[in-house]
């Protein structure tokens, strides 16, 4: 599978270094790729063997098979329907833009119509099984996420001396106001009771050095509490590597027959 790459931070980075280098999704190879930064993406070009192009527009007109964004919410935003009819499928590593809802009927209605598919990772999260299992005939009545960062991975500075709240509200609200930190909480929402209803508290804590998010979710089923302790990655603290690893899982997935979950 010949791949195309829009973004080169630090998950493009990983993933670059992951398939090209190492070898970790066998048969395949990202062959273009795109950034803002020409510089950056000159350079990558040439470490990692993959021609890099000035606009998604060559990128899409490269000889690929599929596309990964890894770049932002505001770029997941302008590319995904380009993407999506030019009959490629794209996995969405920036999945705060499916809260957006005009922005999630679109790329639905335009996987349907050009017969792709969208991928989304489950990011740096767990037990998103549970909850569309939970929700299967509508009886998961609550969901809920508390995240807690250091604040060098939160718009909070580092200068706290006590654990901070800094919201407290929807899923919907929380990814507008933190469109780079919160992405679990829309996966979290997409697999339950949607952005509206989806309950987030984000906090800064000096006193810890990983991401920790706990979700709890109540219904017919019963219970769920679990808590996830997330390291971040090495050059960038905002980044949990489990968010990285799990688009690397998806991509050697997602031509399996037999689908677990």
């Amino acid at each position: 599978m010949r791949l195309g790459l829009i973004g080169c931070g630090n998950i493009g980075k990983f993933l670059l270094q992951a398939i090209n280098e190492d070898g970790l999704l066998p048969g395949s190879r990202i062959v273009a790729l795109y950034a803002r930064r020409e510089e950056i993406a000159a350079q990558l070009s040439e470490q990692f063997k993959a021609n890099a192009y000035g606009d998604v527009d060559g990128l899409l007109e490269a000889d690929v098979d599929f596309i990964i964004e890894a770049a932002t919410v505001e770029a997941a935003k302008e590319y995904a329907a380009n993407v999506l009819r030019s009959g490629k499928d794209l996995l969405l590593s920036s999945i705060g833009a499916m809260a957006d809802a005009a922005f999630a009927e679109t790329v639905n209605k335009l996987c349907r119509m050009n017969d792709v598919q969208l991928f989304l990772p489950s990011g740096a999260i767990g037990g998103l099984d549970v909850l569309k299992s939970a929700n299967a005939m509508y009886g998961l009545e609550s969901v809920s996420i508390t995240t807690r960062k250091p604040p060098s991975a939160l718009p909070a500075g580092s200068s706290l001396a006590n654990e901070k709240v800094l919201f407290v509200g929807s899923a919907a609200e929380a990814i507008k106001k933190f469109p780079r930190n919160i992405n679990v909480a829309v996966v979290l929402s997409l697999a339950g009771i949607g952005t509206e209803h989806t309950k987030v508290k984000i906090i800064a804590d000096p006193n810890v050095v990983k991401n920790i998010h706990l979700i709890e979710a109540t219904g017919s089923f019963g219970k769920l509490k679990l808590e996830v302790e997330n390291d971040p990655m090495p050059n960038n603290p905002k980044t949990s590597y489990l968010a990285a690893l799990s688009v690397l899982a998806t991509l050697q997935n997602k031509e399996n027959r037999v689908q677990i979950g």
